[in-house]
């Protein structure tokens, strides 16, 4: 073993994270781990513990970046909220398990059927509610860099199944009123998800969760993730924004046609 001892373990758990999909904690608890002896020289533990059989190292390699590989993600990271306080935003960024996190939270009068009827209604011909010339000029470089772009639209205007495509999104997940979790397709260095979440809190109050995952591939995708991050975030601050209130404006329009409807009822 070669000892470098002018190489700090943070700076080289810092470089590990910009390299690997590590996040900095990990690789510095890895990277301090190091200075411990972890070759078995004694044999014993095999007898004492006969139902216990060893895992060789490919094995367990495979099954722990078996997460990244089938290019899975959480469906919910509930512990990264923060409640909201009075009439602000929450936003909330942070790391887990090497994927970033941002997430944004809108509390709403509008039904959850109101909600998912908005969020599975996105992307095609409709767009984007926000900056649809933005989506569309990040489409045409992702075609032009060998990615499916915005050519193929959607389906159906309004059904929406899991395996669908959405613009340069697929539909990894789908329950009926409460979650729709879109894969990104697009070429970026790194995996990407987008999802909506609907938490009911009381009646007549519901929860809108958008939460943007991000596993970048080492340094490009750290890069590429920073570097757009003031672009993302304010269109993601936009899209939730316009998703309530057009669901909210759905809601009071049906409000007078259902009044209306009772006025007659009763002169009737």
């Amino acid at each position: 073993m070669v000892v470098v001892p002018f190489l700090r373990p943070r700076f080289c758990a810092r470089f590990l994270h910009w390299v690997t999909p590590i996040p900095f904690s990990l690789a510095l608890a890895l990277i301090g781990g190091m200075r411990n002896e972890v070759i078995v020289h004694n044999p014993s533990a095999l007898s004492m513990f006969p139902e216990i059989h060893p895992r060789d190292y490919k094995t367990s390699l495979e099954r722990a970046l078996a997460r990244i590989t089938n290019a899975e993600v959480e469906t919910t990271w509930h512990d990264a909220q923060v409640s909201a306080t009075g009439d602000a935003v929450p936003v909330t960024f942070t790391t887990r398990e090497g994927i970033l996190l941002e997430e944004r939270q809108r509390v709403t009068t509008a039904a959850p059927e109101t909600i998912c009827r908005v969020i599975t209604g996105l992307g095609g011909k409709r767009g984007w509610l926000y900056a649809n010339w933005i989506w569309l000029a990040r489409g045409i470089i992702d075609n032009m860099v060998g990615g499916p772009g915005f050519r193929r639209g959607r389906r159906h205007p309004d059904d929406l199944r899991v395996g669908d495509a959405v613009d340069f999104w697929r539909v990894e997940l789908l329950e009926p009123d409460h979650l729709l979790r879109l894969r990104a397709e697009m070429k970026v260095p790194g995996l990407a998800w987008l999802q909506f979440e609907i938490v009911r809190q009381s009646p007549g109050r519901n929860m809108l969760i958008q939460t943007a995952f991000f596993e970048p591939k080492g340094l490009p995708g750290l890069m590429y993730w920073y570097l757009l991050y003031p672009i993302h975030g304010w269109m993601f601050s936009k899209l939730i924004a316009k998703i309530v209130e057009k669901a909210e404006s759905s809601v009071d329009q049906a409000r007078p046609r259902l009044s209306g409807a009772m006025d007659k009822s009763t002169v009737g």
